[in-house]
């Protein structure tokens, strides 16, 4: 539970300082169309002075163990800038960002989108022809990791589309979900078969007899080497571009992750067939156990997300400032949640109004804030519930189940 303080008095709208913004609220039923309306001031606790300068955090970050306190001030401005904010603008970021990441206009980077998809199409196969071709579970791992890899983009795209075509009537709270249920679906399997790779390897070591070398295949080593190379100029290309898209970001972390993965199964390849045989099982177990635990943190986070985990602090407190701003009218804050269902969240509301408060006042000033609420970014729906005193038990809350 978290409570706001009343807001302020109704203020004097003859300063300057306040202006019509997002936390400008129509105190009379919009639907009777009455003209008056009630005026919040844009910065009521005075938040804007607490921002400290650039060169004030510079000059603590000179200073000796003073970059924990830079860090701190710097988060602190952000979360000011973000608080005064309207929530406009909130949406209209959101929605730019959006469009950057789904039409890349600069050349550059749709050269490196469209690049790395062919290559790894291209790569894939090559890859699995040398684990094929060589019987090296290590280049069996690095492969299986590569066919993976495309085929989790090809599912998310799919299930982005079914999510938009999605029949409303019989499923009412929209696709979100399936994004999230695809990803923990495609981590299991994902599992499962760098599971059988382990398997297979620890077999391998077991059932060994003698100290006989695995033959050398060289072409297998030289297509899991042009793949490296391709991967090489990839990763330095988007690297060189990283800062002008988040698409591009993701990219070269992948390229670099590559790289890691097909090298080590190069060089673990290459070991079993020159030096030790036991090394070639040895890394594919390795590869595989990381494929495994990286992968499983990702459905560990999806799970948090379907389980209905709590929305960042910082997005609480957004909340409740809008909340506490947003008109006179609201006396009191007295529940803000906010909630994952699935990756976007469910937010709920409970405000305290007088009493005497006309219903179809309530009405508009719920339903006002509820609108502002849903347009915020990553907000599936807002619930808005007006009471007219803080002292009951907050609503929703179950008994705790008595144990036998």
């Amino acid at each position: 539970m978290v409570e706001g303080s009343s807001t302020p008095s109704e203020p004097d709208t003859s300063g300057s300082k306040y202006v019509s913004s997002d936390t400008v609220v129509p105190d009379v039923d919009v639907e009777r169309a009455s003209g008056s309306t009630s005026l919040i001031p844009v910065d009521p606790f005075q938040f804007r002075d607490g921002i400290v300068t650039n060169e004030e955090i510079a000059d603590l970050r000179r200073r000796k163990k003073g970059k924990a306190v830079a860090k701190y001030q710097s988060r602190q401005n952000n979360l000011i800038e973000a608080l005064l904010k309207p929530m406009e603008e909130h949406t209209e970021d959101a929605k730019a960002e959006e469009e950057a990441a789904r039409l890349p206009v600069d050349p550059q980077v749709k050269i490196a989108i469209y690049a790395s998809l062919i290559s790894n199409f291209a790569l894939c196969v090559l890859q699995m022809y040398a684990a094929v071709s060589s019987l090296s579970l290590s280049l069996l791992a690095t492969g299986i990791d590569s066919v993976f890899d495309i085929g989790s983009n090809i599912l998310l795209f799919w299930l982005h589309r079914k999510a938009v075509k999605l029949d409303g009537n019989k499923w009412p709270v929209g696709g979100a979900r399936l994004e999230t249920i695809g990803n923990i679906v495609y981590g299991f399997l994902m599992g499962s078969v760098n599971l059988v790779v382990i398997v297979e390897s620890i077999r391998s070591l077991i059932t060994k007899e003698g100290n006989e070398l695995a033959p050398f295949h060289l072409p297998s080593i030289i297509a899991v080497s042009a793949a490296l190379a391709v991967k090489l100029l990839l990763f330095l290309y988007s690297y060189s571009i990283r800062s002008k898209s988040s698409q591009v970001q993701v990219l070269w972390q992948d390229h670099r992750n590559d790289l890691w993965i097909n090298a080590f199964g190069i060089l673990m390849s290459t070991g079993g067939s020159k030096l030790r045989w036991y090394l070639d099982p040895m890394g594919a177990i390795i590869i595989a156990l990381g494929v495994i635990i990286s992968w499983g943190r990702t459905i560990y986070s999806e799970f948090e997300l379907l389980a209905g985990k709590s929305a960042p602090h910082d997005f609480l407190q957004l909340l409740i400032y809008k909340c506490v701003t947003f008109t006179d009218a609201i006396e009191k804050v007295d529940t803000v949640r906010a909630y994952h269902s699935g990756p976007d969240y469910f937010v709920e509301v409970d405000i305290v109004m007088d009493e005497n408060t006309p219903l179809w006042k309530a009405h508009d000033v719920s339903q006002q804030l509820q609108d502002k609420i849903e347009v915020l970014p990553n907000v599936e729906r807002a619930f808005v519930h007006v009471d007219h005193e803080w002292t009951h038990v907050p609503e929703h809350r179950k008994a705790p189940k008595s144990t036998v």
